[in-house]
Formats: structure tokens, sequence, C-alpha cells
């Protein structure tokens, strides 16, 4: 083989190796650049992240937080209370790529119909049954109830749920690979938007009423203050 041939299928053997590379790079999420970076909110500089507080002023409580030790104080119409364990409780957790939540649910509670997309969600029952699901694109649903104990997982940014069909208080423990998820609450989001989604709009995607629509709306409004 002539020295032409063989410095040909180097340059080829060494592009195929930089392409896999590159492509394994951009499919994953950044390593962090420094052992912390925690957020400094107060700075309003955002990029792809928080900015980060000077390291002499760091301190355990930039990592700590017991929000989640106990229920959460359930005073809504559907039900079920989500307090979260992210980078706006957590600053140590900027740049990290992970957070928590828990949820608890009164019997009969439901958390509505909503997505992450930012975040695959894993949830770890901590007490009571739950029915749980998410919808592929395809507007497949995979549904399954769940105990104390048991986990299940809602991949990012599908529209998904759960339901305490049980007659006693439910709680879980959720996981993110994302520092802030985002929530998206289906309707919520349409229903309640500033500013509003056109009624027509709505009537039309729903199939029912303009007038229907108005009912909806109304239900979703945030009471007046005094």
């Amino acid at each position: 083989m002539s020295s032409k041939i063989m410095s040909t299928t180097k340059v080829f053997s060494i592009l195929v190796i930089l392409t896999g590379a590159i492509s394994f790079a951009l499919a994953s999420d950044p390593e962090p650049l420094q052992d912390l970076c925690v957020a400094l909110p107060s700075s309003g500089v955002k990029v792809n992240g928080f900015a980060c507080k000077a390291e002499s002023n760091v301190t355990e409580s930039d990592f700590f937080f017991s929000g989640i030790a106990k229920p959460g104080v359930i005073n809504n119409t559907v039900g079920s209370q989500v307090t979260t364990a992210n980078v706006e409780k957590i600053p140590g957790l900027n740049t990290l790529g992970v957070s928590l939540a828990r949820i608890d649910y009164k019997p009969g509670g439901l958390n509505p119909p909503h997505t992450h997309p930012r975040a695959t969600e894993v949830v770890f029952v901590l007490d009571g049954e739950l029915d749980v699901a998410f919808i592929t694109t395809s507007n497949k649903l995979i549904s399954k109830k769940i105990k104390k104990g048991e986990v299940f997982v809602f991949p990012i940014g599908l529209v998904h749920y759960q339901k305490n069909n049980g007659d006693k208080l439910a709680s879980v423990i959720s996981a993110f690979n994302s520092q802030l998820p985002g929530t998206l609450s289906i309707a919520a989001s349409l229903f309640s938007s500033k500013p509003a989604v056109p009624d027509g709009v709505l009537a039309k995607a729903f199939q029912i009423d303009a007038s229907e629509v108005g009912a909806i709306k109304t239900k979703f409004a945030a009471p007046k203050k005094d």
C-alpha cells in the first residue's frame, strides 16, 4: 500500500473518531467547569443558568433545604401540593443538573396534566397509592397503579399526571435531571395565560362554544385582592 493511500486512510480514521466524539458531546449536557457555582439570582445575569456567587461567600446553607421533610399544606381545588427543591430553593444546585420535589395528595387529589420541558421525572412513592400516566406523541396512554416503595418514570417533555384514587393521603418524592425543570400545566396555561389565549382559538381546539370557554377561564381566574 502506498504512503499516499495510508495517509488518506489515516486522515479518514481521524475524521470518523472526531465526528463520533463531537456527536457524543452534543448529545449530553456539558460537565461543570468548576467545583461549584452557587446561584446568585440578584446579579440578574443568566447564561443557561445563574451567575455564580463568589466562592468566598459560599456557606453550607447554600446546599441545604428542609422544605420537603414534611407534607405540604394542600389548600387548592385539585387536592395536591407540589413543594420544589430546585435551584431557586437550593442555590448550590446551579450547574449540577439535578433537583427534587415533594408532592402530597389528598384522597381523590390530582396533580393535573402537565409537562416538564427541561427534564425527565422519576417519582418514588413515600405513602399511599397513585394512578399515574403519561401520553406519547402518538397519543398512546401509558398508565400504572403504583404504591409505597415503587418507582415510575415520566419521559422528558411528555404530558403526564398523578391521581390519588385511594381514601388515604399519598405522597411522592420526584427527582429531575435538571436544576430547574420547569412546569407547564396544560389547563392553567391555556385558560389563564397573560395575555389570554383568544376564546375562538380555545373553542375551536376543544370543539366547544365560546361561552363555555369563558366559564372555564372564570374558574382559573386569580381571586381578587381587597
